[in-house]
């Protein structure tokens, strides 16, 4: 007496995730951050300035996280299994928390390197480390111009975003230190800027670890109501109850949801069970974000055969 439906969005295993689409974006900006990071170590290496330097380390991170973003796109397009029913979907969803991992890295190293060069501030000129700055400010604007619209999309792209808006940060930071140290001598505002480039990373990347562990940990996605999701299910006619209602997210741009519901067994025995699962399909599909659902039809009773090998 069980049916089951999926219906809508892209079928688990293929290549449809949110971050697919922007695969040829994050290419362009690994090789902006490529480029970025060969400038701003040769500016360190010139300057001796700690803010290029924190910020070369900054960019670092910024393309292995996009090198890692690219790479969980990859294997996330790769088919299902009979043993990864899903894929390999929830590479992307690692590749976020990686990048994570990396800032709070990068953060730390800064602060460390920050408050030694505090004591022995190094003598920085202004003139070229204002150049390098700039220079690196354009080149981030660029990538964050092309990675803005798949960062609201894909938790992955979004840590590919985040690395760059923080490295984005990091520029103005040391453009403004350089400005300072040619106004006023005063070479501490280079240590300066470098403690607010390391601060600047900690906020939005607990964020992003917070979101990507909720789904790891299959939590429901932050805009579905489950209750409503409950509300409008018992409102389809015919239902009389539902029981084992899930809805978690695989990888950014694919919810999933699978619940047993309970229909009227006339309904059942005139065999209107599509009618029903049209409608319970329609009421998801333009109600909320949940478009590859499960569903389960089973008459009154059913559920207190299940306890022991269904939830």
């Amino acid at each position: 007496m069980g049916a089951g439906h999926n219906h809508g969005g892209p079928p688990p295993g293929t290549s449809g995730t949110a971050s697919a689409a922007y695969r040829g974006r994050l290419l362009i900006a690994l090789v902006i951050a490529v480029t970025l990071l060969l400038v701003q170590i040769a500016g360190a290496w010139l300057t001796g300035s700690l803010a290029l330097l924190a910020d070369a380390g900054h960019v670092a991170t910024d393309a292995t996280g996009i090198a890692v973003a690219l790479t969980a796109i990859h294997f996330a397009a790769r088919p299902a299994s009979e043993r990864r029913t899903f894929g390999l979907a929830r590479a992307e969803i690692l590749a976020a928390l990686f990048n994570c991992v990396l800032l709070l890295g990068v953060g730390g190293y800064i602060v460390v390197e920050a408050v030694e060069r505090f004591q022995e501030p190094a003598d920085v000129p202004g003139g070229p480390t204002v150049v390098i700055g700039l220079i690196g400010l354009a080149l981030n604007c660029l990538s964050l111009a092309l990675l803005m619209r798949g960062q609201k999309e894909s938790l992955n792209v979004r840590g590919a975003f985040l690395e760059v808006l923080a490295d984005t940060l990091g520029s103005l930071a040391v453009v403004a230190a350089a400005v300072v140290i040619l106004v006023t001598g005063w070479t501490r505002a280079d240590v300066v800027a470098s403690l607010v480039i390391a601060l600047m990373i900690v906020p939005r990347t607990v964020k992003l670890a917070r979101e990507a562990l909720e789904v790891l940990l299959e939590a429901a996605p932050k805009d579905v109501d489950v209750a409503e999701v409950r509300r409008h299910i018992l409102a389809v006619s015919g239902v009389e109850g539902l029981h084992d209602l899930h809805v978690w997210t695989i990888t950014s741009g694919m919810p999933v949801l699978s619940v047993h519901v309970v229909v009227e067994d006339k309904l059942l025995e005139a065999g209107e069970h599509d009618r029903v699962l049209h409608e319970l399909q329609e009421c998801l599909g333009s109600h909320f974000d949940v478009e590859h659902c499960t569903f389960q039809l089973e008459p009154r009773g059913h559920a207190a055969h299940e306890g022991r090998v269904c939830h």
